[in-house]
């Protein structure tokens, strides 16, 4: 039996044995020029719940940004509150501990909407940023945001949100868009976004010039699908995969490129054959089903710098999740989303 599964039978039996141990293993080469999809994943019991406090009562936990970094897993997310939308960190060494971890709801807006985060260093600069999306009155178009800090640890330190692009009239993105995402080359850092009508959009700056300069902007790729899209570089394999949610019973699609700034195209972008959807998820042993939608998540990454690096050969997916039927006479704001782990299965 594999090792990662070993590991994960002993975390849902109780054991001290966390699911770090699986997360990292030394995974198998690659094989050239070809991505794999799982046929199957088996996913986790939820790993971050919604937390019982007194005061900033949390709906849902959506979103989940994740880097491993000197020990501890850091993970930033959007918490659904009362009377707001915002982010939250936590940080823990194993993911068994994740649900008990200290989480601190991150000030980096006026805003009452601030959200959908992604993290990463910036090797160039030396410096961690985060990039979300900020909703401001007066605007049709939201902030694409960004906040910096020299330590990923201390929550307080991040920088107020300022805008990569501001929604005004200069802002040159022809129509408006959500779930922002940076990925760079050795020459360019690329901003992805989707919008709600099926467009992929990227824009591109000098590496350089980051954050700023983001003038160019080009319609990446057009289909049914919704949001959430993330963009990787392939380890070993010269070249790109984006994955791209999908609306309704949510599950994701997937993309290859060769490069950033070229032709993108399908790799799984049905319902009948996904990157990861009801279809192809199932519990892990003594897990109870709690999910068949894979909704905004990210694969967790083999390393933290801006390239977004993922291993194909060690794919984890650490989605958010909820049933179908769960959803019933509820309007968005009051789904009650989870996070957990997809991790390739028999």
């Amino acid at each position: 039996m594999a090792k990662w599964l070993l590991a994960l039978i002993s975390v849902l039996a109780g054991a001290s044995c966390a699911l770090l141990s699986f997360a990292q293993e030394v995974p198998k080469p690659a094989a050239a020029g070809a991505l794999k999809i799982p046929a199957m994943w088996e996913y986790t019991a939820p790993l971050i719940s919604p937390e019982k406090r007194a005061r900033d009562q949390s709906v849902s936990q959506k979103d989940p940004s994740i880097v491993y970094h000197q020990g501890n897993w850091h993970v930033f997310m959007t918490v659904k509150l009362a009377d707001r939308t915002a982010m939250e960190y936590s940080s823990f060494a194993s993911w068994e501990n994740a649900d008990a971890a200290r989480r601190t709801i991150l000030k980096l807006a006026e805003s009452s909407y601030y959200c959908a985060p992604q993290v990463f260093y910036f090797a160039p600069q030396k410096k961690w940023y985060l990039v979300y999306q900020v909703g401001m009155p007066g605007l049709k178009k939201m902030w694409v945001a960004y906040s910096t800090t020299a330590d990923i640890t201390h929550p307080a330190s991040w920088t107020p949100a300022r805008p990569i692009l501001d929604g005004t009239d200069k802002d040159p993105r022809p129509e408006g868009g959500l779930d922002y995402w940076i990925i760079c080359d050795e020459r360019r850092a690329y901003l992805f976004f989707t919008n709600l009508n099926g467009k992929l959009w990227r824009a591109w700056t000098a590496l350089e010039d980051f954050p700023a300069g983001m003038g160019h902007v080009e319609l990446a790729l057009q289909g049914p699908f919704f949001e959430a899209s993330h963009t990787y570089r392939l380890k070993g394999m010269d070249k790109y995969l984006t994955i791209v949610e999908e609306d309704g019973r949510r599950y994701y699609k997937a993309y290859l490129a060769d490069t950033l700034d070229g032709k993108w195209t399908p790799l799984a972008d049905t319902a009948e054959r996904p990157f990861a959807g009801w279809v192809n998820i199932h519990p892990a042993r003594g897990v109870e089903p709690w999910t068949d939608n894979v909704s905004h998540g990210e694969l967790l990454r083999d390393g933290i710098d801006q390239t977004m690096t993922v291993d194909p050969g060690n794919l984890r997916f650490v989605f958010q999740g909820m049933l179908e039927r769960d959803k019933g006479g509820k309007n968005y704001g009051q789904f009650q989303w989870r996070i957990g782990m997809l991790i390739p299965g028999d």
